[in-house]
C-alpha cells in the first residue's frame, strides 16, 4: 500500500487536514498525533474501516477501541444514561488524557466496542487531532498506531517503523507530550473504577470520585476468559523484541542484582541515578523522582533496546503512585507480568 505522509504541525495546516479527513471519510485509516501516543484512526461508524484497523495492527478482535471526539456534546451521540459525574469529569479533565467508559448508544457498531454494551470516549487536547476530527464531522475510533503488542508510538517515526505500507496515511507532527496512553475509568459499573492508569492520576480523579476503586488488572493479569472493558488490560503489551523483567527494589539492590546477571545481550532499563554504577549496558528512561519524564521517555526507551539488539532487559520499577502507577502498569505488561521483588 502507498502510505501518504502528511505534515501537519498545527490546526492552521488546513489543506493537509482536509486531505487526512478525506481519506477518513472514504473509509481509510490514518495515524494521527495525540498528546498521549499516536493513534490509528478510522470513522467510528464505519465497520469496514474499523476492521482495517484490526488487520493493520494484528489486534485481537476482543480488544475494544477508544472513540475520540472534538466536542463534549458528541457524548450524546455515543452514550446513553450518562451520569452527572461524567460531565463533572469532562469539565475538569477534557480536553486531555482521560477516557470515560459509559453505556453505549445503538449508533456505534459492535466492532468498536468488542461486542460490549459500553463505549470508551475521550476528547484529546492535541489541536491537530481535534482539527482532523472536526473536519471529518464524525468521531474517530483509534487505538495506538503500532503493531499489536509492540511499544506504543510517541513519534511519527515510530509509526513509520511499524505501519508504513500497511495504512493509508501517517500525519507527521510533534512528538506526544504525555508518552503513555490515557487514563481509563468506567462509570458503567456500580462504583467508578480505574481500569488503566495514565497522566490523570487516581489522586486527581478522587477529587470528583471519592469512591473510586482501582481494578486489580492494573497490577496483574486478568483471569482467563474475562471480557475486558478497556484496551491495555488483557494481553502482553508495549513489549520490545527483548525479554523484559520488571525488578522492584531500591537503587543499590537493583544495581547489585543486574550486575550479577551480566552477559551477552543483557541490558538494564534504568533511572539516570542507577546508570553510573552498572556493569552492563543500559538504556535510561528517566530520573527516579521525575514520573512525567519516565512516562514521556518509556516507549522510546523500550524501542531503543531493540535498536541495540538487547536480548533481555531488567527494568527498574517506578513507584506505584501518581503518574508512576501508569509507568508501572505499562512495564508489568511489557514484562508479561514477570516481576522480581528484591
Amino acid at each position: 500500500m502507498d502510505t501518504k505522509l502528511l505534515k501537519i504541525t498545527s490546526s492552521k495546516d488546513t489543506e493537509q487536514i482536509k486531505t487526512a479527513a478525506e481519506i477518513l471519510k472514504s473509509g481509510g485509516i490514518v495515524a494521527i498525533p495525540t498528546e498521549t501516543v499516536y493513534g490509528l484512526a478510522a470513522n467510528a461508524y464505519n465497520t469496514k474501516a474499523i476492521q482495517r484497523i484490526f488487520a493493520a495492527k494484528g489486534r485481537p478482535q476482543d480488544n475494544p477501541l477508544i472513540v475520540h471526539i472534538a466536542e463534549k456534546d458528541t457524548l450524546y451521540e455515543l452514550a446513553v444514561d450518562i451520569p452527572e459525574t461524567a460531565f463533572a469529569l469532562a469539565d475538569r479533565f477534557w480536553p486531555g488524557p482521560l477516557t470515560i467508559i459509559l453505556k453505549k448508544s445503538q449508533k456505534l457498531p459492535d466492532s468498536v466496542t468488542a461486542g460490549l454494551g459500553t463505549v470508551a470516549i475521550r476528547l484529546p487536547s492535541n489541536e491537530v487531532a481535534r482539527a482532523i476530527i472536526k473536519m471529518c464531522g464524525f468521531p474517530l475510533a483509534a487505538p495506538s498506531a503500532n503493531l499489536s503488542g509492540r511499544p506504543s508510538p510517541t513519534s511519527a517515526e515510530h509509526v513509520i517503523m511499524d505501519l508504513y505500507g500497511k495504512i493509508d496515511a501517517i500525519v507527521l507532527s510533534d512528538n506526544s507530550e504525555v508518552g503513555v496512553e490515557s487514563t481509563v475509568i468506567t462509570l458503567a459499573s456500580d462504583r467508578p473504577r480505574l481500569l488503566r492508569p495514565g497522566a490523570v492520576t487516581p489522586e486527581d480523579l478522587r477529587q470528583i470520585l471519592p469512591d473510586l476503586q482501582i481494578d486489580p488488572a492494573v497490577f496483574a493479569e486478568p483471569e482467563p476468559g474475562v471480557k475486558v472493558q478497556s484496551p491495555g488490560m488483557k494481553y502482553k503489551h508495549y513489549s520490545p523484541k527483548a525479554k523484559i523483567v520488571l525488578v522492584e527494589g531500591n537503587s543499590p539492590d537493583f544495581i547489585r542484582f543486574v550486575n550479577s546477571k551480566k552477559g551477552p545481550g543483557v541490558y538494564a532499563l534504568c533511572f539516570s541515578d542507577d546508570a553510573q554504577f552498572l556493569e552492563v549496558p543500559y538504556v535510561i528512561y528517566g530520573k527516579t523522582a521525575d514520573e512525567k519524564e519516565q512516562a514521556s521517555h518509556l516507549f522510546s526507551a523500550l524501542r531503543e533496546l531493540d535498536s541495540k539488539s538487547a536480548k533481555i532487559a531488567y527494568a527498574h520499577a517506578p513507584k506505584k503512585d501518581g503518574i508512576g502507577l501508569a509507568v508501572y502498569n505499562r512495564l508489568i505488561r511489557a514484562a508479561a507480568f514477570e516481576v522480581v521483588r528484591l
